[in-house]
């Protein structure tokens, strides 16, 4: 997958966080990621179709790491995973995916947004909207990990 397309996701989500939970989040080396199960407790997936291609990502936060961020961003201390928390994790998925729609509009990819899902519970399963390659990219907070999955059909148009 291009880097054009994976950036403005990486760049949306460290914004985001930082902007919304004084959280600082650092990214790992990309993997190709080889099943469905989520790699950590509670994940927000959401779809995105456009004119060049179609496509989805998931973010999916440690139990850990989603309860600080939460806190962070409510002002208030939780201790487990949610209800609260989980409509945190559709808010986070929403800003990072709008986000990144406004970056790549302005190279000329135009998308529309579904609605994000949920899914709770450890090993989880994520179906993604493409049968393309799912990238995988880890992130480090100083609370725990989280995860951002891409994947996208491959792009027949560049720009518009």
């Amino acid at each position: 997958m291009r880097a054009d397309i994976i950036n403005p996701f990486l760049v949306s989500i460290v914004n985001v966080l930082a902007t919304m939970a004084q959280t600082e989040a650092k990214v790992g080396k990309p993997v190709i990621k080889r099943d469905n199960v989520g790699q950590g407790d509670v994940s927000g997936v959401i779809g995105l179709a456009g004119e060049q291609t179609k496509g989805s990502i998931a973010i999916t936060f440690t139990e850990k790491a989603i309860i600080d961020i939460a806190s962070r961003m409510l002002g208030e201390e939780l201790d487990k995973v949610d209800e609260t928390v989980a409509d945190m994790v559709g808010e986070i998925t929403n800003m990072v995916t709008g986000g990144a729609k406004k970056i790549l509009s302005e190279k000329g990819y135009k998308f529309n947004l579904a609605t994000p899902s949920i899914i709770v519970g450890k090993g989880h399963m994520i179906s993604h909207k493409s049968k393309a390659p799912v990238i995988l990219l880890p992130f480090e907070t100083s609370a725990g990990s989280f995860f951002v999955e891409i994947c996208f059909d491959d792009f027949a148009v560049k720009k518009q």
